[in-house]
């Protein structure tokens, strides 16, 4: 996709405080430091108009940017940084699953996990989560260029056994080589065509 231009809208916490829903929407969803905020931008080829953060956590709200005044990406706060007080998550938590369950303009979730990690219960948590709410996704294996070629695909063989998906569904990228950067692009214009 060409995008022409991308600006942030606002930052929300409960649905009085969304953008008005009028343009379908794409989610970002994924564990803390799973490369999101990278993934946005690099997708939209910019360098910082999502905040990016070493530190796990930093995303505490729910950003909408505007792409090409036609769609809606929707970064939501990772889950699963332990240092956050257990309060704090568990509002984070209704946080999303409020705008997940209730968004009439979502059209679909990028999924996002770390190449390098093995999906715990959050992760299938989620998935079922999605399915059951019926929910289209799409799964993103961020930072794939820390692994050579040959790992990537055995990382990605066994993230697919764990998920019970098959390989092909799980995108391989890196915002450093920009892989996968095309392969995103066709899995948001399908969650896009799919409603």
């Amino acid at each position: 996709m060409n995008v022409k231009s991308a600006e942030f809208v606002k930052s929300a916490v409960k649905p009085s405080q969304y953008p008005p829903a009028i343009l379908p929407e794409i989610a970002f969803a994924g564990r803390s430091n799973v490369g999101k905020s990278s993934l946005i931008n690099t997708l939209i080829g910019r360098k910082r108009l999502v905040k990016t953060s070493s530190t796990p956590g930093r995303t505490r709200l729910i950003n909408f940017f505007n792409i090409n005044q036609n769609i809606t990406f929707v970064d939501i706060p990772g889950y699963g940084y332990a240092k956050v007080p257990a309060a704090l998550k568990k509002n984070w938590g209704s946080m999303i699953e409020t705008y997940l369950s209730t968004r009439t303009t979502l059209n679909g979730v990028v999924f996002i996990l770390d190449v390098r990690r093995t999906p715990g219960q959050a992760e299938l948590n989620l998935l079922d989560w999605l399915d059951h709410n019926r929910i289209s996704f799409a799964l993103v294996l961020t930072k794939s260029d820390k692994l050579s070629k040959a790992k990537q695909k055995l990382r990605q063989a066994l993230i697919a056994r764990v998920l019970s998906v098959v390989d092909e569904d799980l995108i391989l990228f890196s915002a450093k080589s920009r892989q996968g950067k095309e392969a995103v692009w066709r899995a948001i214009t399908a969650l896009l065509n799919l409603s």
